[in-house]
């Protein structure tokens, strides 16, 4: 009978402890499938089993960054902003995973375009600086166009307005984010080209502040399994995401259903960074804010905490 008391004793005084003692946290993201990730990770229970007790937050990068160095939110998953306010000095975060090594961006135009060699002397739609600006020139540098000469770029906003201008030869191309290919099609536009199939270029992971990973490795460590553990789920239970995709997004089936036939294969299953996409993003933010001083990945990204995630999961790290 003692023995069952104390047992009892312990049951009652440990419950509410382990009730009480998750961590919350506050991760800031953009409202972008590519994205995707741990929203995922929440709705799926994956932050919950690490011991989180985690608020998603749609937010923009230059606010982001304000955050983050305030510490209103603990992450951030876009690069872009984030990349730009370190190279310029002006916020001390580093990436400490990537989530998606590749861009979810498509180059649409209409059907009499067979390829990208098509478009030389021809215009190409998009807001100068932004991600989908800066993957067009890479796509067009990629079957060997020149971005200053074999084309014009002109202001457009993207997505419907984007279709419309296309469908009516406003523009002869643009490129979007997934999964504006699928609305397309009602159009009648194509896809010349996907980004992913073409290069890496990491758009996704987890910003931490420097402070953060010098006082809470740990606490990233923790976040980053829960990452990993999510994109393995999103590549092998497509009914499981698909369902989550129209619930986060207010999609129905059939578009959900299409964005994760165009998303999947970007998530990595790792979270390793790739070298060639991180020099690349590192010189396109370079060209951006018009630095011309040597950049050493050290600067931009610290992932020590990473390898030892990957250890806890059984990954050999590359």
């Amino acid at each position: 009978m003692k023995i069952l008391y104390v047992a009892v004793f312990l049951a009652l005084w440990l419950v509410p402890i382990s009730t009480h003692a998750a961590d919350k946290i506050r991760i800031g993201m953009p409202n972008d499938a590519g994205h995707f990730t741990l929203q995922l990770a929440q709705k799926r229970g994956f932050l919950r089993d690490e011991g989180f007790d985690a608020e998603i937050i749609t937010i923009n990068g230059p606010v982001a960054n304000v955050a983050l160095a305030s510490g209103d939110i603990d992450y951030f998953t876009g690069y872009g902003s984030a990349m730009r306010a370190m190279l310029q000095g002006q916020l001390p975060t580093r990436i400490v995973v990537c989530f998606r090594p590749v861009a979810h961006f498509v180059m649409l135009s209409r059907p009499e375009f067979k390829s990208v060699k098509d478009l030389k002397g021809k215009t190409i739609g998009g807001m100068p600086g932004s991600a989908p600006d800066l993957i067009a020139r890479l796509i067009l540098k990629y079957f060997g166009l020149d971005p200053t000469r074999d084309v014009k770029f002109i202001g457009s906003p993207g997505g419907e307005t984007a279709l419309m201008r296309l469908s009516q030869g406003q523009i002869d191309a643009q490129v979007t984010p997934v999964p504006w290919d699928y609305r397309s099609r009602r159009l009648g536009l194509i896809v010349l080209a996907r980004a992913e199939d073409l290069f890496s270029y990491p758009i996704s992971g987890l910003i931490a502040h420097t402070r953060k990973i010098r006082e809470r490795p740990e606490e990233i460590r923790r976040v980053i399994r829960a990452g990993i553990k999510a994109n393995r789920y999103i590549r092998a239970e497509r009914d499981g995401t698909i369902e989550v995709l129209m619930s986060s997004f207010r999609l129905d089936k059939e578009a959900a259903t299409a964005l994760y036939g165009s998303l999947v294969k970007g998530f990595s299953e790792d979270g390793n960074l790739p070298d060639d996409g991180l020099r690349r993003l590192i010189e396109d933010t370079k060209s951006v804010t018009k630095i011309d001083r040597e950049v050493a990945f050290s600067e931009v990204a610290e992932l020590s905490i990473l390898r030892e995630a990957q250890r806890d999961l059984g990954i050999k790290a590359k």
